[in-house]
């Protein structure tokens, strides 16, 4: 599907207007926005706007990187919204020139289309230039990652105060959040150092006044980054105290069950040489013989259990 928005130079604005009249003399600028488009749509970009080759064929790789790259009369721009249930990127790639703005997708944009109605509705459009339009759209689209790292914050905080109870399902669910803090990360950094380049770049016409604007969303993916690695560092505390935890709960158990079979090591011994079938054992004619070894062997349990617990190693102290 192709839906186009032009400008005319007295500020009146008209949609849908076939991609062949755009190029009237009346019309100040226009943006064409390319949803989903078929094989023959598409082969506009060859033949109306003449991109370069390597421009469209990056608008069909989907596991790009943002980035930037010069082409004559116009600059081409990838860049990732979120996904705000899987996280993952969905890519709208941008051609930016003077006089009009190009968009691709296969994807629906939230972004995207937030961007086309504030445009729509919009007032001094003759005023508005395409990089207005696609600072909106890089506005819009790093807006919307604060909700999902505040979602993944709040919840981290929620885990933080259970840490004492952890337990094999909450920790699996520290895993899962660190999982999407990790796809976050391939996202924020890109566009953070997308943004870097576009305000630094002499190859970019952006007015000074237009640059503080840019500048702003740049601010917004320093203090995303800065969020994404702080719940990081968050996610690996959690879980090296579930395994420092799990640890000493490992250590009382071995304890445990060492001090048990210590304090039976010396009655196992009583008990073998006791039960062994030699005629000649004097003890066991005794009449009161198995009382008193049963006495002896309660008083070794005992005191052995008295003696440890004094040294402190059943983990009481």
């Amino acid at each position: 599907m192709i839906r186009t928005l032009a400008i005319s130079t007295n500020g009146q604005l008209a949609t849908d207007m076939p991609v062949e009249k755009l190029t009237n003399p009346d019309i100040l600028w226009y943006w064409v926005d390319f949803h989903f488009p078929t094989d023959v749509e598409t082969k506009i970009l060859h033949t109306y706007f003449k991109f370069h080759p390597l421009a469209i064929e990056d608008c069909f790789q989907f596991l790009q990187r943002p980035k930037l790259d010069y082409y004559e009369g116009y600059r081409f721009f990838v860049v990732d919204g979120l996904n705000p249930i899987t996280l993952r990127p969905e890519e709208v790639d941008v051609f930016l020139a003077e006089n009009y703005l190009v968009t691709f997708h296969i994807k629906t944009s939230a972004e995207l289309e937030t961007t086309w109605e504030r445009v729509l509705n919009g007032e001094n459009l003759e005023n508005m230039k395409p990089v207005n339009v696609f600072h909106l759209l890089l506005d819009k689209i790093v807006d919307n990652y604060f909700p999902i790292l505040y979602k993944i914050e709040d919840r981290l905080d929620e885990i933080q105060q259970l840490e004492q109870k952890s337990n094999r399902a909450l920790m699996n669910e520290v895993f899962d959040i660190r999982r999407d803090l990790h796809r976050l990360r391939k996202s924020v950094f890109p566009m953070r150092d997308l943004l870097y380049r576009i305000l630094n770049s002499e190859r970019i016409e952006i007015p000074k006044e237009q640059k503080m604007y840019f500048a702003d969303i740049y601010d917004h993916l320093l203090k995303l980054a800065e969020m994404v690695e702080s719940n990081r560092d968050v996610t690996s505390d959690i879980r090296d105290s579930y395994i420092s935890l799990n640890s000493n709960r490992m250590n009382n158990i071995m304890m445990t069950l060492t001090i048990i079979s210590a304090i039976f090591i010396p009655l196992t011994f009583i008990a073998g040489v006791y039960g062994m079938n030699f005629v000649n054992m004097p003890e066991l004619s005794w009449h009161y013989g198995y009382y008193l070894v049963l006495a002896f062997m309660a008083l070794i349990g005992i005191s052995m259990f008295w003696w440890f617990k004094k040294k402190g190693w059943l983990g009481d102290d």
